[in-house]
């Protein structure tokens, strides 16, 4: 008899989910972090230009995993650089210089 490994304590690895992403990344929308374009012709894991589904609440924050307007494109370098943070960038500091 062979063993099944079990993805039910995992939401992404789900039809839900793997529909979403597919829809958002159908629609060919720039990356919602820098505005550039996402390429379609790079490897989808390991490129840092390559498409990832963002949230715009991060999970972390409550918010919903498969929310269709929770969901924007972005690029896997922008993606991970913003992290969990709900604001794109930080606040400017002023400079010692007046």
């Amino acid at each position: 008899m062979r063993e099944v490994a079990s993805v039910a304590g995992n939401p992404r690895n789900g039809r839900p989910y793997r529909r979403l992403v597919a829809a958002v990344k159908a629609m060919g929308h720039p990356c919602w972090i820098c505005g550039h374009n996402i390429p379609t012709n790079v490897d989808g894991r390991r490129h840092p230009l390559a498409f990832t589904l963002d949230h715009l609440v991060p999970l972390s924050h409550g918010g919903d995993l498969l929310d269709p307007a929770n969901a924007r494109s972005a690029h896997r370098r922008c993606n991970s650089a913003r992290g969990n943070r709900t604001a794109l960038r930080a606040p400017q500091r002023a400079s010692r210089r007046w």
